[in-house]
This record gives structure tokens, sequence and C-alpha cells, in this order.
């Protein structure tokens, strides 16, 4: 399946999210994630479903000042 992440297509077949962020090599990186704009907290990734299509946008956060 085609799934939009960051602005780029992958073409991966991932059950949630989780899985997507694994195959992606997040793993257990501190990042936001959002699906098709809207936020998806950690403990919701491994139950929300990622489908053919779908935007999703991954954020780590950055130090700075």
């Amino acid at each position: 399946m085609s799934i939009i992440v960051n602005g780029k297509p992958h073409d991966l077949a991932p059950v949630s999210l989780a899985a997507l962020l694994t195959d992606l090599g997040y793993g257990d990186a501190i990042v936001a994630t959002a699906l098709n704009g809207d936020f998806v907290p950690a403990e919701a990734r491994g139950e929300t479903a990622v489908a053919d299509g779908d935007r999703v946008e991954i954020l780590a956060p950055m130090q700075g000042g």
C-alpha cells in the first residue's frame, strides 16, 4: 500500500501506526505523530490502523534556545 510519510510516498503494509514507525526505523524514539492531520498520542498508536493513501506526519522534538 502507498502511504505518504512527511510528504514522501512509501510502499509499506503496516497494520498500525506503531508498526509503521517500527518499519521506518523509529522504534521507541520519542516523536509526535499525526494521521491525516489528526494528532495520535503515543499510547493510541498500536490500535490506530493505517490504510492505503493515508498521510502520516512524524515530528521529533528539537532542542535549542
